[in-house]
């Protein structure tokens, strides 16, 4: 597939998101709470490595893209390659990060972009990983004293990360302070909903974090990926 300098930039960033977070939730794997989770979980991070898939192949091969880039080359954003933590924390990011996805997709689903198709397919997924994160901070939020306590430290250890969602994305046809705006309204509701409190911490200026669409990340990713990389490149050309 032939694609633009811009569109290749695109299909990478939203590919390299995919990826890693696939990777992250992967890491839940004999570790999740209970085994509804360890399924629910799998199945989502599946979910977003079908789509990281497709977008790396938009952009070059796959597999390269994937296993032999350096930390540097990467284009995902800080917030998905944040640590799982604790289960509140895994449910904070998912939150803030699939309401965005979901915003996205429909966006690019109603155009008729080189991201039109892919979009469209994957926008029902992403409502149910949205549905998902949303069900949990309610369960979590409103739930005992330890559960709530537990949510909100998540959901303001992550705050800062969520800025960087709505940077420009050169070959994106979006509006990011519309979507910014509408997302921001999600997710305050489910945050109320929730019992929760808004954090009051900023998500843009010198305070926030992200860099990640520049190749700048946190120094859990390079951990994360040496892990990830690791038998692809203990075993060049290797196949089953």
């Amino acid at each position: 597939m032939t694609v633009d300098l811009t569109t290749n930039a695109a299909a990478l960033a939203l590919g390299d998101d995919a990826l890693v977070l696939s990777h992250r939730l992967g890491e839940w794997a004999g570790h999740a709470p209970v085994l509804e989770e360890e399924v629910a979980l799998a199945n989502i991070a599946l979910d977003l490595l079908g789509q990281a898939r497709v977008l790396l192949s938009m952009a070059g091969d796959e597999d390269e893209l994937a296993y032999l880039r350096e930390e540097r080359a990467f284009r995902n954003l800080q917030l998905v390659e944040q640590p799982n933590g604790d289960f509140a924390h895994t449910i904070a990011r998912q939150l803030y990060f699939s309401t965005h996805q979901h915003l996205l997709y429909a966006r690019l689903a109603a155009g008729d972009g080189p991201f039109a198709g892919l979009a469209a397919k994957a926008v029902k997924e992403v409502a149910y990983h949205r549905d998902h994160a949303e069900r949990w901070t309610l369960r979590l939020g409103d739930g005992t004293e330890v559960s709530r306590r537990r949510m909100q430290s998540a959901v303001d250890a992550l705050w800062r990360f969520t800025g960087e969602l709505f940077q420009p994305v050169d070959g994106l046809d979006v509006d990011p302070a519309a979507l910014e705006a509408t997302w921001l309204e999600s997710v305050t509701d489910v945050l109320r909903r929730a019992t929760l409190t808004v954090p009051e911490g900023p998500r843009t200026g010198a305070w926030r974090a992200g860099a990640g669409r520049q190749g700048l990340h946190t120094e859990s990713f390079g951990r994360m990926l040496a892990e990830m990389q690791h038998l692809h490149r203990s075993h060049p050309g290797a196949s089953w």
